[in-house]
């Protein structure tokens, strides 16, 4: 039977990262605007619409900015358990934790000023992730428990909590109807850079910078790659998997409660349950579009973030939102593919029900007589 197999090129093709990322975006767009022909929209239109929204002037910007900012650390969270070979699926849930923690916090500290509160805010976003974490963390690193299912159960506890404060403790008596949370304080508000973007942009670049450089340029680095990429030699060369474990996945619950507090002092007035508004998950998507390499978190973040403003501009079109989630993975698959197809090649191969000839072997003379 005869058979497609997948064989690696002699030659990879150079910058297969960017290649393929680049691929996925032409193939969405292309299979996008399949879809909106389908549904009787303009594509072209439909684009411009997206592309001016997101890109075109510094209001435009800013938006998409403040899109990717959650997006980026998210992007992160996952890239630095990733860096190990480790998949956390909990950002959503560890975004809502640092969120949860850093408003307690507020409330704790309402006379503080502006900068002193910001920054308890943001340490204790960053303890409320690495306190979702420390479960999947020790559960993996002592028991050998995927941290896939331990990550993702925890979304959902994290989520009925904040609901539960809503309902409770936290509830605004001076809110009527719906029950909410009372909002932060003014002054624990981000500082703005322009429009709707401020500082929590340089926050996320700053980490990212940090990270990419920690994780190509130190010993620290080099030590979790190894560990990820081959645990045996790492215990080999005396590298403690479990110490890495530990630290890749706190790291990471670190990073997503950080994005939570973020997001809770600069775009969001008060903790709600859908404050995480799926950055968490759709941090995965980025991450695996970056190869997990931080370097490449950044840039991924930013065009998701345009897509998602742009997604969010075409409701006035009469064309659903919903648009933009369907060309996010799509660009996802197409760049899948694309690497694939790049690093390499399709060979057909199959059993073939004859005998191997030796052309030494005498013929036989009974064959000949006849």
């Amino acid at each position: 039977m005869i058979r497609p197999v997948l064989v690696r090129r002699d030659r990879v093709v150079p910058a297969t990262q960017a290649a393929g990322f680049f691929v996925g975006i032409v193939v969405a767009l292309i299979l996008g605007a399949v879809l909106l022909l389908a549904s009787d929209h303009n594509p072209a239109e439909v684009y411009e619409r997206m592309f001016d929204s997101a890109f075109r002037g510094t209001d435009s910007l800013s938006r998409t900015l403040e899109r990717a900012t959650p997006l980026a650390l998210t992007g992160l969270s996952v890239a630095v358990a990733g860096s190990m070979g480790l998949w956390n699926i909990g950002a959503e849930g560890q975004m809502m934790a640092g969120a949860t923690v850093a408003t307690g916090m507020a409330m704790m500290a309402d006379g503080l000023s502006g900068p002193p509160l910001i920054a308890l805010m943001v340490v204790a976003g960053i303890a409320g992730g690495m306190v979702l974490m420390i479960g999947p963390a020790l559960a993996r690193s002592h028991l050998g428990v995927s941290e896939i299912i331990t990550t993702l159960m925890l979304v959902y506890v994290a989520i009925r909590v904040v609901e539960w404060l809503e309902t409770g403790p936290w509830k605004d008596p001076e809110s009527f109807g719906f029950a909410v949370i009372e909002p932060v304080p003014d002054q624990a508000a981000l500082p703005g850079l322009f429009g709707r973007a401020n500082i929590g942009v340089l926050i996320a670049l700053g980490l990212l910078i940090v990270f990419s450089l920690a994780v190509s340029r130190t010993p620290w680095g080099y030590e979790l790659r190894l560990a990820g990429s081959s645990p045996d030699t790492a215990r080999y060369a005396g590298i403690s998997l479990r110490r890495k474990v530990l630290t890749a996945l706190l790291l990471s619950g670190g990073i997503a409660g950080l994005a939570g507090a973020v997001q809770l002092t600069g775009s969001a007035t008060r903790l709600e349950s859908g404050l995480s508004n799926g950055y968490g998950f759709a941090g995965i998507i980025v991450a695996a579009l970056a190869l997990m390499r931080p370097s490449g978190v950044a840039v991924v973040a930013f065009v998701f973030g345009a897509v998602q403003v742009g997604g969010q501009s075409i409701q006035t079109l009469g064309v659903s939102s919903a648009i933009s989630d369907i060309l996010q993975a799509m660009i996802l698959f197409g760049a899948l593919v694309a690497v694939v197809f790049f690093n390499y090649r399709i060979r057909w191969t199959g059993a073939v029900d004859e005998s191997p000839v030796d052309e030494h072997k005498e013929p036989d003379p009974s064959l000949e007589a006849g």
